[in-house]
């Protein structure tokens, strides 16, 4: 056994599903305590948050990540427990075992090597734990970050330990992320009888033509680092469950999924004009859930992309692909991140797992960062 496998198997054991904790914070910050961590507990509402820093100099290389996983699903469907982490075939099974327990384990024993090696090592390392990435994501890191700023903490370098990897460990990493715009959409039609149509008028009917205009827009043509911008309906809903009447209005939601080649006033007055030259009545309503961010290839992606080369002898590709992270509160203060995590096939699914001879190799990955960053 080895001793990110053994922590790991301890986070997995703690039923931590969206906003709970569950003693997570508390085993990683008793381990870096003893490494000389100073803690800060930051808890909102119900959601646990810890900010654990070694050190009080310039410049500031963080480790961010989540102590919250997703909902198990039926547990019928599960081959072992979800919370009784299981080793079979080489794998390790268990709620978060990708998403990402296993990078927190990685980063603590990462430390606590690091530290040993070089107790007076220059600058300041520290970890920002939240329960409350895989929920709304309101009184987690946002909140942490805001705190800090306030303090005037200066975060100079930021690795988050999302599940970055696609088939191998270190073959993909995140140096930034799309933006997130959700539309709600109320289409307004007038309630009548099937049969009677001249009387009514057909909310979905109306629609039709301006979503198909919509779905075929190119929205840009994306960029160095950004594929082109998507626009995807994710719900939409009419009808009052009877066969023979009209429905009086239609909801829709849709999502875009945004790079730095566009804005959102812009975005928004797109989708404007297409409902309105096509005569509808609605209301339409928006929510940011995230910024478009980009870390371009400097101290912190060589550093990364270094390491991960040396440990693994993989050239590592940068992308932006993928939903939202964390890294998206972070990144507006000015700091350079980087998203660093284990193969991202099972997340979120029944029967989660991770290969079990990554996660030494991830936390040498995390190691070796350090030691490019703030070896003395």
């Amino acid at each position: 056994m080895s001793a990110t496998l053994d922590l790991t198997r301890e986070l997995i054991a703690r039923e931590s599903v969206t906003p709970a904790d569950a003693g997570c914070q508390a085993l990683l910050g008793a381990r870096l305590a003893a490494c000389g961590f100073e803690l800060t507990n930051m808890p909102f509402e119900e959601v646990t948050n810890l900010w654990a820093r070694r050190g009080q100099q310039a410049p500031l290389l963080v480790f961010a990540g989540h102590t919250d996983v997703v909902p198990t699903g039926p547990l019928d469907a599960w081959s072992t427990p979800p919370f009784e982490p299981t080793l079979r075939d080489g794998m390790l099974f268990g709620r978060g075992a990708a998403d990402m327990k296993s990078s927190l384990a990685a980063m603590v024993t990462a430390v606590e090597r690091f530290t040993g090696a070089y107790p007076q090592h220059r600058g300041s390392v520290a970890l920002l734990l939240t329960s409350d990435e895989e929920g709304p994501s309101v009184n987690g890191t946002v909140k942490v970050v805001e705190r800090l700023s306030e303090a005037g903490v200066q975060i100079d370098w930021c690795v988050v330990g999302e599940p970055t990897s696609v088939k191998t460990l270190g073959d993909m990493v995140k140096n930034g992320r799309r933006g997130s715009m959700n539309g709600r959409l109320k289409v307004q039609g007038i309630q009548g009888h099937v049969a009677y149509p001249a009387r009514a008028r057909n909310p979905i009917h109306l629609f039709a033509p301006a979503l198909t205009e919509l779905s075929q827009i190119t929205w840009d043509e994306g960029s160095e680092y950004f594929p082109p911008t998507t626009f995807q309906i994710s719900n939409i809903n009419a009808g009052t469950g009877a066969q023979n009447v009209v429905p009086g209005h239609l909801d829709a939601v849709f999502n875009f999924r945004f790079s730095t080649a566009v804005t959102i006033e812009g975005l928004q007055a797109r989708v404007r004009e297409v409902l309105d030259r096509h005569g509808l009545e609605y209301t339409l309503s928006w929510r940011i859930s995230g910024y478009p961010f980009i870390t371009p290839v400097g101290q912190l992606v060589s550093a990364v992309s270094g390491s991960i080369e040396e440990v693994t002898g993989t050239r590592t590709e940068l992308s932006t692909t993928g939903g939202t992270s964390d890294g998206r509160f972070i990144a507006p203060t000015g700091a350079e991140v980087v998203e660093l995590g284990p193969v991202n096939a099972t997340i979120h699914q029944v029967n989660e797992a991770v290969r079990a001879a990554d996660l030494d190799v991830l936390s040498a990955c995390y190691e070796g960062i350090m030691r490019r960053l703030l070896a003395s």
